[in-house]
């Protein structure tokens, strides 16, 4: 006859191993997280650039003398207030408050607009009054690819910030989607951060205020 062993087996070992090996990171937000690193990459190459070529110019309109700063922090503050509109959106949709989701997303997208809005405004001015365009100097050239650059990340947010609003709105969007709401709102939040080094580069250093 075989030996018996004293030994027992604890039944929820197995299950606790095999947890832990099965266990996945979300491919969602390893994919917005690898989006936002390449993206880091990009912008802080624009940035490195628009650094060193500050007053390598040799004609033309420069940051000190054609920027205005005094606009600009009006429509960053409505960039980065967007941040908190965006997390109480996320929030109302978790709770499966439609409504309060829809008016936080709202309040998002129109200030998001309003930042894209300013940008419009200030290149009309730079362009009529300055006479500065990409082809320039070198300021035009690092000025509009960075600027422009982020320009394009808003827009590009504001276009997937609007589809999730007009989902909501057609009743398409419930409350088990806040998890995925809250990756896009994530390349939000990027965006905003961004916007704190363009425009510490750019409206401070560019223009001779630091």
């Amino acid at each position: 006859m075989a030996a018996t062993s004293d030994a027992t087996v604890d039944p929820t070992d197995g299950a606790t191993r095999r947890d832990a090996v099965e266990w996945r990171p979300s491919r969602g937000k390893v994919g917005v997280a690898s989006l936002i690193a390449m993206e880091s990459f990009f912008f802080g190459t624009f940035i490195v650039a628009f650094l060193f070529y500050i007053g390598k110019d040799v004609h033309g309109p420069t940051g000190a003398t054609a920027l205005d700063v005094g606009p600009v922090i009006v429509w960053s503050i409505c960039l980065l207030s967007s941040s908190a509109t965006v997390v109480a959106a996320v929030k109302a949709l978790a709770r499966g408050a439609k409504a309060a989701f829809e008016f936080w997303m709202g309040a998002t997208l129109l200030l998001g607009g309003a930042f894209v809005y300013g940008t419009a405004v200030e290149w009309r001015g730079l362009m009529l009054d300055h006479e500065l365009f990409i082809s320039t100097n070198l300021f035009g050239s690092t000025y509009y690819g960075l600027v422009g650059f982020h320009a394009f990340h808003v827009v590009l947010g504001l276009l997937a910030l609007g589809m999730i609003w007009t989902l909501s709105k057609l009743g398409h969007l419930r409350a088990v989607d806040a998890e995925k709401v809250e990756l896009v709102s994530w390349y939000w939040h990027f965006v905003d951060v961004v916007w704190i080094f363009v425009f510490t580069s750019v409206y401070l250093f560019g223009t001779g205020i630091l």
